[in-house]
């Protein structure tokens, strides 16, 4: 069956639907990952956005359930230039189109993604719809994408109550802000007990159970709508316990201390982001997914310094925290899918609550 990518400018394409047969309308963003398609549709970070994978070739090694990095998948749509419907893969236990289907998730593939990424690229990320509907009306639709926003995604993401992973090691309080799940495993993997708050925990019920440490997730949508989160940030940067944030929480704990963020034109989503750590002047290989970048003018410097940029276009990709124990970094060191260079940070985050403790 036909179906057809419409973005507000009215730009049209034409493809082949797949997945759900109904309409969507989100904004459209790219990820340029060669693998790990599956870690792509079920990070949370996703919400309220559709994905333009840009590796032509999509689904050649099928779904595996057991690396989802959530308990379903977020996008609101799915678009790519080749789905490969025979996965070769002795894991596989299912094939993107049946998973798309599954949890209703419209997609479109044969479209020239590459001309669509340098599309989003020249103008900015756009809204757009995807539809089934041969007979769409222009006039009716494109007022419609210029008024979408995602909105408050956070509350669709986060988890609806506490619940821990055992440990033997330090008692970490992780704030799902729509965390990834191997955030919690690289900790519990380090031996950390993790307790996993929803995202609207206050700060007084998280400091009540003596955390050795505090981590604030990734998670999706603009972090100037998270107002009640980032007044209770401002609550446990003062307590002294140490805190290691990553995306969205990098975000957030800015905006807390004076920062400010605007939208990107089109943002960094995928694994091949290099950045820079300025006190070691090393680069790592990361893996990224924002459309909000952190501005620091504004912010006093003596609350922080920049602590890492972006390498590619120099923006600010992590912050170093004076006479606290904090550091947030914008990219992602749990990195589902890789790469894995930057996993180091969360040893530097154990050594944190070693020498508090």
């Amino acid at each position: 069956m036909k179906a057809f990518l419409i973005l507000e400018d009215g730009t049209v394409f034409e493809g082949i639907s797949i997945g759900a047969q109904k309409d969507v309308i989100s904004e459209i963003v790219f990820n340029t990952s060669m693998t790990g398609y599956l870690e792509v549709l079920t990070d949370p970070s996703y919400a309220g956005q559709a994905v333009v994978m840009t590796y032509p070739l999509i689904g050649n090694y099928g779904i595996c359930y057991e690396d989802m990095e959530s308990a379903r998948p977020w996008p609101d749509g799915y678009i790519v230039r080749e789905l490969s419907r025979l996965p070769s893969n002795f894991r596989s236990q299912a094939t993107i189109q049946d998973f798309l289907f599954k949890y209703d998730i419209p997609g479109i593939a044969g479209i020239d993604t590459r001309a669509l990424t340098k599309l989003l690229r020249e103008k900015g990320t756009m809204n757009g719809m995807i539809t089934v509907n041969e007979a769409f009306d222009l006039h009716t639709i494109l007022p419609r994408l210029k008024e979408y926003k995602t909105g408050k995604v956070v509350e669709r993401v986060t988890c609806r109550e506490t619940y821990v992973l055992p440990g033997t090691g330090r008692k970490v309080a992780l704030l799902d802000l729509g965390a990834k799940q191997n955030i919690a495993r690289s900790l519990n993997q380090r031996g950390c007990q993790v307790t996993v708050y929803p995202a609207h925990t206050t700060a007084e019920q998280i400091l009540a159970d003596n955390p050795d440490g505090i981590m604030l997730s990734n998670g999706p949508g603009d972090p100037k709508e998270c107002v009640e989160i980032i007044e209770e940030l401002k609550k446990l940067y003062r307590s002294d316990v140490p805190i290691f944030a990553i995306c969205l929480g990098h975000q957030l704990m800015a905006l807390a201390n004076g920062a400010d963020t605007h939208k990107m034109k089109y943002g960094h989503r995928g694994g091949n982001h290099p950045v820079k750590d300025l006190e070691t002047g090393r680069v790592y290989i990361s893996s990224q997914n924002h459309g909000y970048v952190v501005d620091t003018e504004n912010m006093d410097k003596s609350v922080a310094e920049v602590a890492f940029v972006n390498v590619n276009d120099g923006t600010v990709e992590g912050l170093r925290y004076h006479d606290k124990n904090i550091f947030t970094v914008q990219f992602h060191p749990e990195a589902c899918p890789g790469p894995q260079d930057s996993a180091y940070l969360f040893d530097r985050f154990l050594k944190m609550m070693e020498v508090t403790r």
